[in-house]
């Protein structure tokens, strides 16, 4: 069990921040609270895998008084988010609106867990990175928290609907049934199990968005995958 003196710099910062979120609780409380939900040392990565539900039972005592429990269910959400960092100042890239959209533009989504990487499983991630692509251009347009779908009958079913806006979608992994859900909706999802910046990986994107983009990629730009074989082909015999 850990002392507030094991503790990390950030993870008490955290924490902190967290029991400020929570009306009439303080910081030992939720350290004791935390010691007995997470199963494992508290550290910034065990954070992220906190609950809201974890935090109703640990402040009602049991689950069968969980209902009995008058903490706002707001106040718990931003508890959570600070908890897995979310809301800790400077942790997050900042989105901009663009107006117009750049031409030729495609929307995508990067699932996220700490700044501006790829480094998300599309069913733990933490947040949706959503940007703007085109050949030449890219803009962060959204960054979408995901740390309400712990509540959602369907966990696989709300993650896809933050994106529904996006057609494409980077993640480490996806199990089957969500990349189902996912590629049904119209997104295409694409793994790169390494991850990476997401700078990087959008650039690679655009790379081949100004080349000779694959057949998928093609459709979702309006383009005909046929005249770019052409010209390739034709580029080719020159």
């Amino acid at each position: 069990m850990n002392s507030p003196m094991d503790l990390s710099r950030e993870t008490a910062l955290r924490i902190a921040l967290a029991a400020r979120a929570l009306p009439d609780v303080p910081v030992r409380q939720l350290l004791q609270i935390l010691q007995q939900r997470v199963d494992a040392p508290l550290s910034e990565r065990s954070l992220q895998r906190v609950t809201v539900s974890d935090l109703k039972i640990g402040l009602a005592g049991s689950e069968d008084d969980v209902d009995l429990l008058d903490t706002p269910m707001a106040a718990l959400k931003e508890a959570v988010r600070i908890l897995w960092g979310e809301s800790v100042p400077g942790e997050l890239p900042r989105a901009r609106a663009v107006e117009p959209l750049p031409p030729g533009s495609i929307r995508v989504a990067i699932a996220s867990n700490t700044g501006d990487n790829l480094d998300g499983h599309f069913g733990s991630c933490q947040r949706f990175l959503v940007y703007q692509v085109s050949a030449t251009e890219r803009v962060l347009i959204d960054v979408r928290s995901a740390a309400e779908a712990e509540q959602a009958e369907d966990r696989n079913g709300y993650r896809r609907d933050l994106i529904q806006d996006c057609q494409v979608l980077y993640v480490v992994t996806i199990g089957g049934p969500a990349a189902s859900k996912v590629v049904r909706s119209g997104i295409y999802p694409i793994m790169k199990i390494e991850g990476g910046a997401a700078a990087d990986i959008l650039a690679a994107l655009q790379r081949v968005m100004a080349s000779a983009p694959p057949p998928w990629l093609a459709k979702l730009l309006g383009r005909s995958p046929e005249r770019h074989l052409r010209f390739a082909a034709e580029d080719e015999d020159a």
